[in-house]
């Protein structure tokens, strides 16, 4: 999971080197979000079609072997057209990513250990972005930008190695039917995540910016509200999808975590009366919107289908990945226009619309529970 954006936290990471060094302009680099997550998004339904019928070991194995060849990629890039172009590959992992670690817990983990094996594969993710944020660009003020990404590029082809041969084998490949519309759960997961991903890609990209804009931080400080976001959402993975081990409260879970995120969002905005809320807002949302991405996959996996697991996991990702690709466009038309708080009130509307659609789909389960 860490390796599979690994391409787009490095790009956050390192982007005034590479602006300085290939003359790359920040509009360019921005536009590196939305490459990566769009591909992601449009590759994913494919994806976990292939995971359910190819088996996990075999797509981790190609996840790893590709997000190897991107960092390579961009290690090498002259200028700005290779530079996306590795992007757009780097949106192969990531699309298999979930599917394919999804079916991996299903076939060897227990199934009272799943939710929680899955709150901890999901906060890989986050660990992914410290590693980028830190030992890597710090090794990077010692190499150079193209030295860090080389490292990453040689740590996910060693990681490939091992996953060839550490993980269990996979069964025959065998045909799974397609399935491209999203129905029933899945369905209202989907657009829950469009949502979601829309408010969660929008305070990942601005909330430094803001910091350093309109509350007057310095560039470590604002760069420490990413880190708090960061640290909360692996605890929150880690917590919440512990908690949705149960499928009674996973049900009501999504709508819950979206509803207190919608506060959260709304302490973003007050933070420019009071300027201590924005760090009391920044742990809010990673307890909280970004944990409940990782209890969307502990439902997939505890309702899913037969051989389904892959090709659900993958719709609902596609749904966040596309919630990624555009929600931070939104949210930088208020913040060109200098309108921070617009911006704020936008996520907030944006986790309320996700916490309706997973409310919805939570009391018609619970009717259709109480008819049976």
């Amino acid at each position: 999971m860490a390796f599979s954006m690994m391409q787009l936290f490095l790009l956050g990471a390192l982007g005034p080197r590479l602006v300085a060094d290939l003359g790359v302009s920040p509009t360019v680099l921005g536009l590196t979000t939305t490459v990566g997550f769009a591909t992601a998004a449009v590759l994913s339904p494919v994806g976990g079609r292939v995971v359910d019928r190819v088996g996990p070991r075999r797509c981790l194995v190609v996840l790893l072997a590709v997000a190897a060849v991107a960092l390579a990629l961009i290690g090498t890039a002259p200028g700005s057209g290779v530079l996306l172009a590795a992007v757009a590959l780097g949106g192969l992992p990531q699309a298999l990513a979930n599917p394919a670690t999804n079916k991996a817990i299903l076939a060897v983990v227990p199934p009272g250990r799943r939710a929680s094996v899955t709150g901890m594969k999901q906060s890989g993710v986050q660990w992914g972005a410290f590693a980028a944020g830190l030992p890597l660009a710090a090794l990077a003020g010692l190499t150079g930008w193209r030295g860090a990404v080389w490292t990453a590029a040689g740590a996910a082809a060693v990681a490939a190695v091992w996953a060839a041969r550490a993980l269990p084998a996979d069964p025959s490949a065998k045909s799974t039917p397609a399935v491209w519309v999203p129905r029933g759960m899945t369905a209202w997961l989907m657009v829950f995540s469009v949502l979601l991903g829309c408010g969660i890609a929008s305070v990942n990209t601005y909330l430094s910016l803001y910091g350093t804009e309109r509350l007057g931080l310095g560039p470590t400080s604002a760069g420490a509200l990413v880190a708090v976001l960061g640290v909360s959402g692996i605890a929150g993975r880690l917590g919440w999808s512990k908690v949705a081990g149960r499928p009674d409260r996973a049900v009501w879970l999504p709508g819950s975590l979206a509803a207190g995120a919608v506060a959260a969002a709304l302490l973003l905005a007050a933070s420019s009366l009071a300027r201590p809320l924005v760090w009391v807002g920044a742990l809010a949302i990673g307890m909280l919107a970004v944990a409940a991405n990782a209890v969307s996959m502990v439902l997939i996996m505890q309702r899913a289908a037969a051989g389904r697991a892959g090709q659900d996991s993958a719709l609902v990702s596609a749904g966040f990945f596309a919630g990624f690709a555009v929600g931070p466009p939104l949210f930088g038309l208020l913040a060109e226009a200098g309108r921070y708080n617009g911006g704020w009130l936008l996520v907030a509307a944006e986790f309320a619309g996700a916490a309706v659609v997973a409310l919805l789909w939570s009391a018609r389960e619970r009717r259709s529970v109480v008819r049976s």
